[in-house]
């Protein structure tokens, strides 16, 4: 299922200069996780956008999921 949500996520150069967005649209994943940690619901997110759909924004937060158990954190150390 999650392989199906990631086909939604486009990445295109010459889209929002090659962020990541809903396929089809200008709608960056970014746009949509800002909205939801400021605690809009996905109805008011559909209401602004309508040609989103629910696993749209799925979509954007499985994305958000894959890439952050990809990314490599490295402890800086401390000056002093």
């Amino acid at each position: 299922m999650e392989e199906r949500l990631l086909d939604r996520i486009e990445i295109n150069p010459k889209i929002m200069v090659g962020k990541p967005v809903i396929k089809g649209t200008r709608v960056p994943v970014e746009l949509i996780l800002k909205m939801l940690s400021q605690g809009i619901s996905t109805e008011e997110i559909l209401g602004e956008y309508p040609h989103l759909t629910k696993e749209d924004i799925q979509a954007a937060l499985a994305y958000a999921a894959e890439a952050l158990e990809v990314e490599e954190v490295l402890p800086l150390e401390r000056a002093g």
